[in-house]
């Protein structure tokens, strides 16, 4: 196949770990490996040391996603338990989310008290989504909470049959739910984790091989590809209590390219699953036409670390082939990545609501 020409790829579930947690990757590192991985918009979490969970943190966030920037970037709100539902409406326009912990996570932002969810999802203004990390029973919980508050609800890092039969079941009846799966849920299973290590330590955990068929299976049941990119250090992941979490942002695309290849997955799926619809879910204040992204669909390679810009250095990944490479992209109708070589300059990146 020739050089074809993607729309605008969005990868709405990112860590880019600044501030608070820069020796993993920052906004610098970790937008020069979104270009290279083909994505001109990412979407951050909040779940940093200094979480962003008020309005000085979240400005303060911005000011240095302003400097350091290369691609462009959106941010998610984190619910707290400290109670932060004054602050929704103040900061409702310059996020693209609420996000809301209801499994593992860190710090104050895991919610696990009914009360508290329930002045969550009530709070919440707008239509702009709440994404939740809820497993298992709390999937079941925040899909209920939102058709009591009539929230628009979207599922993060969705990743086994179960999971999407609710979804599933949820938009039969009418629901606005959407849900997205993370690459490494769609070509790792829990048996790979032998052979990684702490390298295939991840939340939520890698999957039954049954449950990843199921989710290949019934991809049209799901609404995007998101990389849950969330990098730590080879020290870190290498020590006695090494951390949950994996990067992806280098590699979803050759991954999803080469299933294109291999004809496990249309073209037009792919398009889907990563711009139409984030684009949909999310609906980022940005003009599509403006952004372009170039790929090589017959260059074949081999995955490795040590030609990645992710700071943390290492890939689950490392070692497999694919099918399928990012020749260049374009952000605002500039060229700022071509053929492997960065173009824009530090903070060419503009923030995203």
């Amino acid at each position: 196949m020739p050089v074809i020409k993607l729309p605008v790829l969005i990868d709405p579930h990112v860590h880019l770990r600044d501030p608070g947690a820069t020796k993993k990757e920052d906004f610098s590192t970790g937008t020069k490996a979104a270009l290279a991985g083909g994505f001109c918009v990412v979407f951050d979490m909040p779940n940093n040391p200094q979480p962003t969970i008020t309005k000085v943190a979240l400005h303060k966030k911005s000011r240095i996603a302003s400097k350091k920037a290369y691609c462009d970037y959106g941010f998610f709100f984190g619910a707290s338990q400290a109670d932060n539902t004054k602050d929704y409406k103040q900061i409702y326009k310059e996020v693209v989310g609420l996000k809301v912990y209801m499994d593992t996570t860190t710090g104050s932002l895991l919610l696990d008290k009914l009360d508290i969810l329930k002045r969550t999802f009530q709070a919440w203004p707008g239509k702009k989504p709440i994404v939740v990390h809820a497993e298992n029973g709390n999937l079941a919980k925040a899909i209920g909470l939102a058709s009591i508050y009539d929230k628009k609800l979207h599922i993060a890092h969705l990743s086994q049959q179960s999971e999407l039969e609710l979804v599933m079941s949820a938009k039969r009846r009418g629901m606005d739910v959407t849900c997205e799966v993370a690459p490494h849920h769609l070509f790792l299973t829990e048996k790979d984790v032998s052979k990684l290590g702490s390298y295939g330590y991840m939340k939520p955990y890698l999957r039954t091989r049954k449950d990843v068929n199921f989710l290949w299976k019934y991809i049209d049941a799901v609404d995007c590809i998101a990389t849950d990119h969330a990098p730590h250090t080879k020290e870190e992941k290498d020590s006695h209590n090494p951390p949950f979490g994996v990067p992806g942002l280098e590699t979803s695309l050759p991954l999803m390219l080469t299933a294109v290849n291999n004809g496990k997955l249309s073209m037009k799926n792919l398009v889907r699953l990563m711009s139409s619809g984030p684009l949909k879910i999310f609906n980022p204040n940005l003009r599509a036409s403006d952004y372009i992204v170039e790929v090589n669909m017959s260059s074949k390679y081999i995955l490795k670390s040590n030609n990645m810009y992710s700071k943390c250095g290492w890939t689950p990944f490392e070692g497999r082939s694919v099918k399928g490479a990012v020749r260049r992209v374009i952000i605002r109708n500039e060229v700022v990545f071509k053929d492997g070589d960065l173009l824009a300059e530090i903070g060419f990146g503009k923030k995203i609501e």
